[in-house]
């Protein structure tokens, strides 16, 4: 089993269940030192795809997944790792129990553009539905798209 650090979208669990279903929800955590960004929008989708930028004082809110081997592959397709849209990508997630490697992905194109306000708002159901603190799941909703 790998661990997998979940954001944006895959944060609902009955979306990640359908993806990756022999892959349990360990926790919850935040990765710190960066921020939740979207890009992409020239890729062709209804506005731009969430993804993760750097910044020092920033937090993203995550779910960690104990992925089973036979879910990474559909995973990645998922994710477009074939096609170049998102790369895996290590990061280090804070938990309650303490700090944990997890891979995440991380889209393949420049920051910038706006979601459609559909795709925002699935981002901001996930957030919440996966426990996120209300303030962070507000912030979500007052987003521009």
């Amino acid at each position: 089993m790998s661990l997998y650090a979940a954001y944006a979208g895959n944060l609902d669990a009955r979306l990640m269940a359908r993806r990756a279903p022999h892959s349990p929800l360990r926790c919850t955590g935040w990765l710190d030192g960066w921020r939740l960004a979207f890009g992409g929008e020239h890729m062709g989708w209804d506005g731009a795809l969430a993804t993760l930028a750097e910044e020092p004082c920033g937090q993203v809110f995550v779910a960690l997944y104990d992925v089973a081997p036979m879910d990474e592959a559909a995973l990645d397709r998922w994710e477009g790792v074939g096609l170049e849209i998102y790369r895996r990508t290590r990061m280090r997630v804070h938990t309650l129990e303490g700090d944990e490697a997890a891979w995440t992905y991380v889209l393949n194109a420049y920051e910038g553009g706006l979601p459609s306000p559909r795709y925002l708002g699935d981002v901001a159901d996930a957030a919440e539905s996966a426990g996120a603190p209300h303030d962070y799941v507000m912030e979500l909703r007052k987003r521009p798209c």
